[in-house]
């Protein structure tokens, strides 16, 4: 989170829960309703001060920020996990097999990579998921 935190101070945007928090595309945080089902965001063209959450310019150039591995990995489980069928036998193996993860926790995809590991390495998780959940 920290890197995250540092990508924005770097690239001059606002801090905090802002509209157009993404630094290389205009997704909108508030669309809830197209956030699985619109694939393709619009790139961001401009990084002019004042506009979509930029409030200084930008110390470096967005080309030049490799997002680490990691946070990748987890930002997609976690949008994974959220897209669930919550009363689909996917989800409730998910809750099962994690008796110290909160319930809260789980339908909010938050998990660490031992947990991310050991469901992606696990047969069971796999086969009671749904045709379109294991496209996914």
């Amino acid at each position: 989170m920290l890197r995250l935190k540092v990508i924005a101070f770097l690239m001059g945007l606002q801090f905090g829960y802002t509209k157009f928090c993404c630094f290389l595309c205009e997704w909108d945080s508030r669309d809830k309703k197209n956030h699985y089902i619109k694939k393709e965001w619009p790139k961001r063209e401009s990084q002019m001060p004042g506009q979509k959450n930029f409030v200084h310019p930008s110390l470096v150039n967005s080309v030049m920020i490799i997002l680490p591995s990691l946070h990748i990995k987890l930002g997609l489980f976690k949008n994974f996990v959220k897209a669930l069928d919550k009363n689909g036998a996917g989800f409730y193996y998910l809750k099962e097999s994690s008796p110290r993860v909160s319930d809260s926790k789980i339908k909010e995809g938050i998990l660490v990579g031992p947990q991310i590991r050991a469901l992606t390495g696990d047969g069971k998780f796999e086969d009671m998921l749904s045709q379109i959940e294991k496209s996914a």
